[in-house]
């Protein structure tokens, strides 16, 4: 018996054997990176605009000392998520608390730990994305919203954010998938997601390869799945690139707006009434010179 028939032997027996703890490890691991990926976003987004309110040195002293001091948090916070791996992340949030605190903060849901390990450190990345992404947008925007009465606040929400998330869409995108993946991470404190089943399967069949397969499988079909459906949210966002142009009124036929005009119309330079009406323009400009 050949090597693939052997693998794809042991692959169908694996399966056979684990196949619905398979599925419910897929499920496990597709709810927290999306629910995660959705916390982490919102965290980043807020991160973003506490670090882009405008300060003056005309500011109250208070203000700025706050702000200040909420910028500080807010960098040690990005550079110790983005600086350390989310499985030492998990170890300190699950197992460190209690310890440090006497186990007075401590977890009675694993998943509920799980989640907000993943959305602490999605929240890291997003921070600096979304900042980013908030610079990335013309200033004339916040100055308009200004000159209409806009505060920071109403300016983010209705003017910038709009703007900055099709920006910002792929990045989204980027983290939902690599969550997808990183989620694996969270089997240190008991997590049942996708590996964890994989290490129960191995540890009962010995049959490594073979699961590890049927393991691979299954995250590039749910990081293909989120790519294709990531794709065609951002063409929706993106809208028609078909426009129905109105030329039959006069003032929408200027130069610059359409290909060409509409035969027969008085802005075909050759029909007839286009003609005419470029030979009494030229004659008016001959007059007017001549009496000039």
């Amino acid at each position: 018996m050949s090597v693939w028939a052997t693998l794809f032997g042991d692959i169908a027996s694996t399966w056979a054997r684990y196949g619905g703890q398979y599925l419910g490890g897929m499920w496990s691991t597709l709810y927290l990176a999306v629910l995660g990926t959705v916390a982490g976003c919102l965290i980043g987004f807020i991160c973003g605009i506490l670090q882009t309110i405008p300060v003056s040195p005309s500011d109250n002293i208070i203000k700025r000392v706050i702000l200040k001091l909420i910028r500080i948090i807010i960098r040690v916070y990005v550079e110790v998520f983005r600086g350390t791996p989310m499985i030492l992340q998990a170890v300190f949030i699950y197992y460190g608390l209690p310890y440090f605190t006497g186990n007075a903060v401590h977890w009675d849901s694993i998943p509920m730990a799980a989640f907000v390990t993943v959305s602490i450190n999605t929240g890291a990345y997003m921070a600096e994305s979304v900042r980013g992404g908030f610079l990335s947008i013309d200033r004339g925007q916040t100055e308009g919203a200004k000159a209409i009465g806009m505060n920071h606040f109403q300016t983010m929400l209705f003017v910038i954010i709009p703007q900055a998330l099709r920006v910002l869409l792929p990045q989204i995108g980027n983290n939902l998938i690599i969550n997808i993946k990183d989620t694996s991470v969270m089997f240190i404190i008991g997590f049942g997601e996708l590996f964890s089943v994989h290490r129960a399967a191995v540890g009962a069949t010995y049959l490594y390869f073979p699961s590890a397969a049927i393991e691979m499988a299954a995250y590039l079909t749910m990081t293909l799945i989120a790519s294709v459906l990531l794709r065609l949210l951002e063409k929706r966002m993106d809208g028609s690139n078909n426009y129905e142009l109105v030329l039959d009124d006069q003032i929408t036929a200027t130069e610059g707006n359409y290909n060409s005009p509409l035969k027969g119309t008085p802005w075909d330079e050759h029909s007839p009434e286009g003609k005419e009406l470029d030979r009494k323009k030229k004659l008016e400009g001959i007059k007017e010179e001549h009496n000039g």
